[in-house]
């Protein structure tokens, strides 16, 4: 699988590694220093269960900012892997691979942990005309990481975050004075930015359909109702959220396509286990 860093995830990485290098080494990594200065070796990394690839720009960017260390990667972002699959080959200074062993690690089972959500998630849409979103419940800093690991899951991106589309919830709505106010000010403060409002009734449905927002998020409407809607003439996209699970998609009316939101892709990841190995 071929994918292009997203320019949202590009920026972040280089300040990701750099501050996850300080907080494990502060002002040095004392075990290392047991280690001959001048010493080589070669490392491999490997996966002890099945996963799909995720996070090789993280690693590689740990031991760029370390220095003396090559990798070479036997495996793409999004890849299939089964267990005891080598990732990748490092080699050069013993005492940096040691020193970024466990932050290349952190970033690489968690990453991976996602992107294989993320692709039980997908395969269980195939063949349906659902798409699976994330959410903005991601892990505090890794916010761009995980949306990207989502990506080379087989599921897509919702909004990144507060500041490149509207997402008009119900306390927004009440704040506003009601779904059409909250629409309208949405149009004249950025009315280049994708505009979601999220719906908990048919009435509040009907209302914002006729404003033709970009996006409709149906909040735990029942899959009666969303038989219903799904017959209805809604030009905007609809997204479920809450009350139904992957194993619902494929219920859904196929008379339109769906998208289908869960934070449980960023929230709920079980890191990947992986091992490195030296040998010298």
């Amino acid at each position: 699988m071929s994918l292009t860093l997203p320019d949202y995830v590009r920026d972040d990485i280089q300040r990701n590694v750099a501050f996850a290098l300080e907080e494990d080494i502060r002002d040095g990594d004392i075990t290392a220093q047991l280690i001959d200065a001048d010493s080589e070796s070669t490392a491999t990394i490997i996966t002890r269960e099945d996963a799909v690839m995720c996070g090789a720009p993280w690693a590689n960017e740990v031991f760029q900012q370390l220095g003396g260390v090559d990798l070479e990667w036997h495996a793409a972002e999004g890849d299939r892997l089964a267990a005891d699959t080598i990732l990748c080959t490092l080699k050069g200074n013993t005492r940096n691979i040691l020193t970024g062993e466990r932050t290349a690690l952190n970033f690489l089972q968690t990453l991976m942990g996602t992107a294989t959500t993320a692709r039980q998630y997908a395969d269980a849409v195939a063949g349906s005309n659902v798409t699976i979103l994330d959410t903005r419940k991601t892990l505090p800093g890794l916010r761009a990481a995980q949306k990207y690991a989502v990506l080379c899951g087989g599921c897509q991106n919702h909004r990144i975050g507060l500041y490149d589309a509207f997402l008009i919830k119900e306390n927004h709505v009440a704040a506003c004075g009601g779904i059409t106010a909250a629409i309208e000010r949405a149009r004249a403060l950025a009315p280049e930015k994708k505009i979601i409002v999220e719906v908990e009734t048919l009435e509040e449905l009907q209302e914002a359909t006729k404003l033709r927002p970009d996006q409709i998020m149906l909040d735990n409407f029942h899959p009666e109702m969303l038989n219903t809607i799904g017959q209805m003439n809604v030009a905007s996209a609809l997204e479920v959220s809450g009350n139904l699970t992957v194993k619902d998609a494929h219920a859904l009316p196929d008379t339109r396509t769906w998208y289908l939101s869960s934070g449980a892709l960023t929230k709920h990841v079980r890191a990947t286990d992986l091992s490195l190995r030296l040998s010298l």
